[in-house]
Order: C-alpha cells, then structure tokens, then sequence
C-alpha cells in the first residue's frame, strides 16, 4: 500500500507546485495565460483532484482493505491526468516554436448582454496570443518546464507505482 500513498502524494504536490508557479507568474509577474495555458490548468487540476482523492481512500483502506484495488485505480487516474497535461504542455510549446500550428479560432471569453456591451467587453481583454512566449528560462518556454517537469513527475510516479514491493 505504500507505493499507491507515494504515488500520488508526489503527483499531488507536483501538480500544486506547477499550478501555484502559473498562478504566480500571472498574479505577481502580470503575464495572462492563453487559451493553452488555461487547459493546461485544467488538466492540473483535474490531477490535484484525483492525486487528493487517491490519497484520502488510502487513508480509508487502512481501516477497510476490500478499497485497495480503488486506491490503486484512482492514483493510475492521477498519473495520467497528469501525463494528459504533459501532453497539451508538449502541443502548447510545439505551437510557441512555430514547430506546428495552433489554434486556428477565436478564443475570446463568452460574453453577454447587447452588442454594444458585448463589443466592449470583448475589446477591453487582453490580446493573448498562444504561438508567443512571454517568459522562458535557457530557451525553455513556460509550457516547455510544464512538459519536463509533468513528465519526470510521470515517469517518477509510474516508477513508484509498478516497483516491486
């Protein structure tokens, strides 16, 4: 049971730890993430959800062991939610070095009300292109650390996960 409690737990603080550096990039560094860097969210969200879920049942197969195939089912969850964002992250940095095309529509926000308040609101967002990179570090983009990091955290995970007990 150890591996279904360490598994996730790193996934958890993983997907915390790159959310949290999002959400600090865009509160304290002033940069507004793109329609990519927004599913990007998601999916480290979706990641949190499963990682704490998985955790908390393990907490409960202490007491019942019948729920210990569920623990492990919930933290594999977790590992892919997490492998799904390395996923969008690896697209998302594709589109940034011009390596394929992005998105090709409009992904200005829903708005509503008459179209004179419509027009407003639509032209008072910020332009935020998903091919541009507004921070990197040694060349690496935002969406590029997201890729390495989710992935050695994948890699990681899984490793913990089918490693003999």
């Amino acid at each position: 049971m150890r591996s279904e409690v360490q598994a996730p737990a790193l996934v958890l603080a993983g997907s915390l730890a790159l959310l949290g550096g999002a959400y600090a990039f865009e509160i304290l560094g002033g940069l507004v993430p793109c329609e990519m860097c927004w599913w990007q969210r998601y999916a480290l969200m979706a990641t949190a959800f499963f990682a704490a879920d998985a955790l908390l049942l393990a907490g409960v197969a202490r007491r019942q062991p019948a729920i210990t195939p569920v623990v492990k089912v919930t933290a594999w969850v977790a590992i892919l939610a997490l492998a799904s964002n390395a996923g969008i992250a690896l697209f998302h940095a594709g589109v940034e070095y011009k390596w394929w095309q992005g998105l090709t529509r409009c992904t200005a926000p829903l708005v509503a009300g008459d179209a004179k308040s419509m027009m407003a609101d639509i032209l008072a967002q910020p332009l935020v292109r998903c091919d541009a990179i507004p921070w990197q570090m040694f060349g690496i983009s935002m969406a590029g650390w997201n890729f390495v990091v989710s992935l050695l955290l994948v890699g990681a995970a899984t490793w913990l996960m089918l490693k003999p007990r």
